[in-house]
């Protein structure tokens, strides 16, 4: 028995040690590309999944307005003890109308026929549940464009740091060389000063982006609600990110595929059956109704159940108000303005569209240039580096050349990922701006 219990608690530890292990590996992402951060944004946001939960909020609260349509069923008891019964004088004889214990079983229905609200729900039903999804989509645009932009800081910077570390071998190298060059006597100490300090200098440099590095990191896995205490490790393709450069530019603005002018659009929808419910005001609601009844009466409780009185019924109810001071034409005024106004909304909305246009394809263009200029510097500068290095060597230049050199490579390298992940961040903005992102 104790063997048994002993296996019993070792399988049950180990299948808890496997799920646990299971949802940590499920909590991280092995291989963080652009694309997998999106995925595991848009899963676990809380932004997202609060608009997920919004949606089915909305839907049931949708589903229980329509559940006015039904039959409305209803069940009351009620059981009465006449302490003194009501007398009357019938014939100039007082009587008893009643008896000591009354009780009664009531099972009564309504039908709604016509009813302005249940109309309302019906007419907005599409619209409402609508306008939660487009909510939704809107937060979702938001992850994507906020984490794709995070991405490529957080790229930029890894890759400054590379710049640097290869700066600093570069740095390293030429402190050797003023080095032996002094100790040779060739050169004075100034040149290995200096090779000391823009080794300092560097690394100092690393230092600081390093420190950038993990604060863009922590801020990216915030808006992807990604653990803070685990490692992400972005992986990405220079060559792959180059070819999604490209973005057509001669589209012009359409707001309509914008979620923020569907919204609107749903919105309109919603105060144009406001409109419309206000003047069903003047409109009668009407509702059948019934009632099956049981009595029972009698002076002997105990004896009161053994027979009953049954009674029933079925009408027809009419409600029409005939006067409210008004109430119901200013309602109608008032929805009247608010749909005027959401088309004002409308309005402003193409011209803001129109205009976050233009500065997303004016950014674009800027940023792409730049890209065109800065890519062709690197390798000129590389070029430049190793002859003068090459020169430096021989004695034909001066460290001060050398240096030069080497800090136009470092500019040039930093400016031309600089200048890549700017147009790719500038290309969310004009996709955006387009309607174009649909997660």
């Amino acid at each position: 028995m104790t063997n048994r219990k002993l296996l019993f608690f070792t399988g049950l530890l180990l299948a808890s040690l496997q799920l646990a292990a299971q949802q940590e590996q499920d909590s991280t992402l092995a291989n963080a590309t652009l694309p997998n951060v999106i995925e595991y944004a848009l899963k676990r946001q809380p932004v997202v999944q609060q608009s997920l939960i919004d949606e089915e909020i909305t839907n049931l609260q949708v589903k229980s307005k329509l559940a006015d349509w039904f039959p409305q069923i209803n069940f009351n008891y009620l059981y009465q003890h006449n302490f003194q019964v009501q007398t009357s004088i019938i014939g100039g004889n007082p009587v008893k109308l009643g008896v000591d214990n009354t009780s009664a079983l009531q099972f009564t229905g309504t039908q709604t026929i016509f009813n302005r609200d249940v109309m309302l729900a019906n007419r907005t039903a599409n619209v409402v549940r609508q306008q939660a999804k487009q909510q939704t989509a809107s937060n979702k645009i938001d992850v994507v464009v906020n984490v794709s932009k995070a991405f490529y800081d957080v790229l930029a910077t890894e890759q400054q740091i590379k710049v640097i570390d290869e700066n600093i071998g570069r740095l390293q190298r030429s402190l050797k060389d003023a080095k032996a060059q002094y100790d040779a006597g060739v050169v004075d100490k100034t040149d290995y000063k200096r090779a000391t300090i823009a080794l300092n200098n560097a690394i100092a440099t690393k230092k600081s982006n390093e420190e950038a590095l993990t604060a863009r990191k922590n801020y990216l896995k915030n808006l992807m609600n990604y653990p803070a205490g685990e490692t992400l490790n972005i992986i990405y393709d220079s060559a792959s990110l180059e070819k999604e450069i490209p973005v057509d530019t001669l589209n012009g603005a359409d707001y309509s595929n914008r979620v923020e002018y569907k919204i609107l659009q749903s919105q309109r929808q919603l105060q144009e059956a406001n409109v419309s419910y206000n003047k069903w005001s003047f409109i009668p609601s009407l509702s059948a109704n019934g009632a099956y009844i049981l009595n029972y009466l009698n002076n002997d409780f105990g004896k009161l159940y053994n027979t009953s009185y049954p009674n029933s019924y079925a009408g027809l109810s009419l409600n029409f108000p005939i006067f409210q001071g008004g109430k119901r034409r200013y309602n109608i005024k008032q929805a009247e303005w608010q749909l005027k106004r959401t088309d004002l909304d409308i309005a402003s909305l193409k011209n803001s569209v129109s205009s976050e246009y233009s500065a997303a394809i004016a950014g674009y263009k800027a940023n792409l240039a730049n890209y065109i200029a800065v890519k062709e510097n690197v390798e000129l500068a590389k070029e430049v580096y190793d002859v003068i290095q090459m020169q430096y060597r021989a004695g034909v230049k001066t460290y001060l050349e050398l240096i030069t050199a080497e800090t136009d490579l470092r500019t040039a390298q930093i400016n031309y990922f600089d200048a890549l992940y700017g147009v790719l961040s500038s290309k969310i903005d004009v996709q955006k701006s387009l309607g174009q992102i649909n997660p």
